[in-house]
């Protein structure tokens, strides 16, 4: 079986950048991760974070969107 060339160790792959704005940031954390630090400028900027905070779990969606966009585009070069 050949695999597709991004499975070669060491491979990377530039997915793109995407901007965390405060207020995708309280949306998200409201619906799924409930933590002042996401929630709350003012607590935030309180916190070791010292300023709002994405989720982890928004982070890693995000980036699976990205590694998915990515990969639908690698596979249909390939």
């Amino acid at each position: 079986m050949m695999l597709p060339p991004w499975f070669e160790p060491g491979f990377t792959a530039e997915l793109g950048e995407h901007c965390f704005e405060a207020d995708e940031i309280i949306a998200f954390a409201r619906k799924f991760d409930p933590q002042p630090f996401h929630l709350d400028a003012e607590l935030a900027r309180k916190s070791a974070f010292g300023g709002l905070c994405a989720s982890g779990w928004h982070t890693a969606s995000v980036w699976m969107r990205k590694q998915r966009d990515h990969s639908a585009i690698a596979i249909r070069e390939w």
